[in-house]
């Protein structure tokens, strides 16, 4: 579950969706604009979205939609869709052949497995706790700031 850029085009995308959502027609070639990225990695991240129940995509007007209210879509929501690769892998990968014939080698898995996991946990449990009704707030008042 290593957090990739996908994340936050994702959180960019969900919030371009809203704030453009009754002026123009929001597409990935729209969409991809907006962001700063190739339209293919638009329509994948949508894709993501999409088998997440987060978003709609609308057949004949290329288009997409929410498919929940921005209050029920939470950080956690979009990182599970987007970044989540490997359940068991975690958020932190761990070099794969520590020598055990060094001491530090052969323990320090037991030195850190608690503590990388409890931070995972702790990452988690805030990113559940953010919505993008906050994001999209906090993007409309800074564009107003601009106005």
């Amino acid at each position: 579950m290593q957090i990739t850029s996908r994340f936050t085009i994702a959180v960019h995308i969900i919030t371009a969706l809203d704030y453009f959502k009754d002026r123009d027609r929001v597409n990935s070639d729209f969409l991809a604009g907006s962001v700063g990225v190739n339209p293919v990695i638009v329509r994948t991240v949508i894709g993501k979205l999409r088998e997440a129940g987060l978003v709609h995509t609308l057949k004949g007007s290329s288009g997409a939609e929410l498919a929940r209210p921005l209050n029920e879509i939470t950080f956690y929501d979009i990182y599970k869709a987007v970044d989540s690769v490997n359940e068991d892998e975690g958020l932190f990968h761990f070099h794969e052949q520590p020598n055990t014939e060094c001491p530090v080698g052969r323990n320090i898995h037991k030195a850190m497995d608690g503590r990388l996991s409890a931070v995972q946990n702790a990452m988690e449990e805030e990113m559940k706790r953010i919505t993008l009704a906050d994001v999209v707030e906090d993007t409309r008042a800074a564009i107003l700031e601009e106005e």
